[in-house]
């Protein structure tokens, strides 16, 4: 619980700090499992793990309501100042960018089920070759988040780049595909939704990184570096693939995604 004063004068507040610490370690490696099982689900053709996943996302759903009610009674009770507020309002902010992430690792399973009563396409290893950078930020973000780890989360931050970089190429690839052969509009149809979700992944943890240098070191990364993800200027893409209601999912710190 880096940055985050110790030896508060009752023992609860510090109990409450290493509770809420606890909470979102949880959640993130439940995050980070789902997102693992959902891409094997895909390659194995596995249903019974895509559907453990698509069950399994009501577990970091309930742990975001643990956080938020522990955030409601810290801040009501206990009225934190300077680095212990920094700290509890990452905190928050962070459980929700989680909770979004096992939302798109839910929809990647369902989509794999889909995907599995097809016959087995080519293109897949496109949208699995975006899934393991994909993953890769999602652990570092979550380390660098339990170890206030602010050169870690500079590195998750820069490398959402070549996630959107293979994002754009695997989206032109699908498109041409389809375009050639009408037979592969529907497996390539939910390829292209996976892969938009594998996507936002990248940038909730981007937004998880920017949280945490702001947490830190009290400034915005701001926007130094550009979107590459051109597809959005080229042809329509799919609609975010959420079950829930979301009025606007671009809610990182800086308004980076």
């Amino acid at each position: 619980m880096s940055n985050v004063s110790e030896g508060h004068i009752h023992a609860e507040y510090d109990n409450e700090f290493k509770k809420l610490t606890k909470l979102l370690a949880r959640m993130g490696g439940l995050a980070e499992s789902q997102l693992a099982n959902a891409l094997i689900a895909i390659e194995k053709r596995d249903n019974k793990l895509a559907m453990a996943v698509k069950d399994g996302d009501k577990e970091i759903d309930a742990l975001e309501h643990e956080i938020e009610s522990l955030v409601v009674r810290m801040l009501a009770l206990r009225q934190p100042m300077a680095n212990d507020l920094r700290y509890v309002v990452s905190t928050l902010r962070t459980s929700s960018d989680i909770e979004r992430i096992g939302d798109y690792a839910k929809n990647i399973a369902k989509r794999a089920m889909a995907l599995n009563q097809l016959p087995a396409e080519p293109l897949l290893r496109g949208v699995l070759r975006i899934g393991r950078p994909v993953q890769a930020m999602l652990k570092d973000v979550m380390d660098a988040h339990l170890q206030g780890d602010t050169a870690k989360a500079v590195e998750v931050w820069e490398a959402d780049e070549e996630v959107d970089a293979l994002y754009t190429s695997l989206f032109r690839e699908l498109l041409t595909y389809m375009m050639e052969d009408p037979r592969h509009i529907t497996p390539c149809t939910h390829l292209l939704f996976i892969a938009k979700n594998l996507e936002r992944i990248g940038d909730h943890a981007t937004n998880i990184a920017e949280i945490i240098h702001f947490q830190v070191e009290g400034v915005s990364l701001g926007d130094r570096r550009p979107k590459a993800d051109a597809s959005n200027y080229e042809v329509m893409q799919p609609e975010d693939d959420s079950d829930d209601d979301d009025e606007d999912d671009n809610d990182g710190p800086s308004g980076h995604v």
